[in-house]
């Protein structure tokens, strides 16, 4: 038997798997990496809110907020409207959008 015969015997394996290893590290880099970052500046500004922050819940609502509570916030929405809303339902802090763009 040839040196080459046996390299490619015992390589044979690792090369078939070499491009789901690297379809992987792409999607990871590019998909995973970027939206776990995001999802931890959302939680750091959500812990971070105080009384008269404007915010923008996942349904939409420009909200002012009007007192916080361990796991809720108390948002008014308009001149006599207050809503008490779930700290998870706020999307992120209304006038982030615009300095993005």
């Amino acid at each position: 038997m040839s040196l080459a015969f046996i390299l490619q015997s015992a390589l044979g394996p690792v090369i078939q798997i070499l491009p789901f290893l690297l379809i992987f590290a792409v999607f990871y880099f590019l998909i995973i990496l970027p939206q776990r970052k995001r999802q931890q500046q959302l939680q750091a500004t959500i812990s971070a809110l105080k009384a008269g922050d404007k915010i923008i819940t996942t349904g939409g609502i420009i909200a002012k907020i009007a007192e916080v509570r361990e796991t809720s916030l108390l948002v008014r929405t308009a001149d006599k409207s207050i809503l008490e809303i779930s700290r998870a339902a706020v999307a992120g802090m209304h006038g982030e959008e615009e300095k993005k763009s």
